[in-house]
């Protein structure tokens, strides 16, 4: 089992103590609720039982996850349904530096996908990139490394932030040695 799964099974284990009821029972609530969207799904749970955002966010994920696709109609599963999703419209003609990118990335070795609103992160033991268009013009490559030294491409972040650099993107023609080095780097922190 890995670190993230294990972590996973303390959360459903804890969450089952603080609401005095099991994950069957929980998630008989979720669905006889009539509630399909996972955000009403959340804070129905916040509200009927008490429940703190990331355990309701947990339970969700989990009871649609194991109900089937026919459950979650909003969550696309595979990799390719997810930049469907992300680059949709306008920002279509971006999916090829995020497609760019990502083969570039298979390369290196396993990691996860998982799919945030807008972005995607790609993660080891930690996330070691995101990427997602920030505009309709632009995609953004957020990346956790330390001890680089910024340049005017690989502009550092705020203490804080989700990533320590960000580069931008307009073309595929931009995802070039430069850009694959430090997104390898980072994935070797992340391991």
């Amino acid at each position: 089992m890995s670190s993230v799964d294990k972590a996973i099974a303390t959360q459903l284990t804890n969450i089952e103590k603080r609401t005095g009821k099991t994950i069957d029972e929980l998630a008989a609530i979720v669905h006889s609720s009539g509630l399909t969207k996972h955000g009403e799904l959340v804070a129905m749970l916040k509200t009927t039982l008490g429940m703190g955002h990331g355990d309701a966010n947990m339970l969700v994920h989990t009871v649609r996850k194991t109900a089937g696709p026919a459950a979650a109609p909003e969550s696309p599963t595979s990799s390719d349904a997810v930049l469907d999703g992300l680059y949709a419209g306008p920002k279509a003609a971006l999916r090829p530096i995020h497609d760019k990118l990502l083969a570039e990335i298979r390369d290196f070795g396993a990691f996860e996908e998982a799919p945030k609103k807008t972005y995607v992160s790609y993660r080891r033991k930690k996330q070691f990139v995101m990427i997602g268009p920030a505009t309709n013009t632009r995609v953004e490559v957020g990346l956790n490394m330390k001890g680089v030294q910024a340049t005017d491409r690989l502009v550092e972040q705020p203490a804080g932030q989700m990533c320590n650099y960000k580069v931008k993107l307009t073309k595929a023609e931009e995802v070039d040695s430069e850009l694959i080095g430090w997104i390898k780097m980072a994935f070797e922190s992340a391991g």
